[in-house]
């Protein structure tokens, strides 16, 4: 069933203010999580990310103040995040290091895995994959959403723009008494 451009618009509308007030309170959160924890690059990839989500925010007001450029917002938001995430997952995929999964290792940990009969080195293979597969289906899931959603916008760009079109102005014919 095809919607008509007033039903897109309002349907993107509900969309983007919630996506966008999500991303930025959530990243936010976690912003202020890695800062309490003194991570400087969890609190960089927390703020990019919040600004992706208030960019989705300028973008919904945009729109809803009747300036179809809001979509291009819309459009762009996603794309920040995505590649803010991006990065983040390819710079953890790059920096697995078997010595700091060794150090992290507690003696309690160590001894528990003596009583099944392993070593650390008979785990780290498992670490290793589960650590790769984790932030491959970050990337994945990020790629599915934030992309899709990227998609949903720039598809229904131009049915929001004739949304928010006015209609021509009727003229009376002149009369002639």
């Amino acid at each position: 069933m095809k919607r008509t451009p007033e039903e897109t618009l309002r349907r993107v509308l509900k969309v983007s203010r919630l996506d966008g007030w999500s991303v930025a309170i959530f990243a936010g959160g976690c912003s202020l999580v890695s800062l309490a924890f003194g991570d400087p690059v969890g609190v960089s990839v927390g703020l990019l990310v919040t600004l992706g989500g208030a960019l989705e925010i300028r973008g919904h007001r945009m729109l809803k103040h009747g300036n179809a450029d809001g979509m291009r917002w819309l459009v762009r938001s996603q794309l920040v995040v995505l590649a803010t995430i991006w990065a983040y997952a390819a710079r953890q995929l790059l920096s697995f290091d078997t010595a700091i999964v060794r150090e992290l290792a507690t003696p309690d940990m160590r001894a528990s895995l003596n009583e099944l009969g392993l070593t650390m080195e008979d785990i780290l293979p498992l670490v290793r994959r589960a650590f790769y597969l984790l932030y491959g289906g970050v990337m994945a899931v990020t790629l599915i959403y934030q992309g899709g959603l990227a998609l949903y916008y720039r598809r229904r760009t131009a049915a929001v723009a004739q949304a928010l079109t006015p209609p021509p102005a009727v003229t009376a014919p002149f009369s002639t008494p």
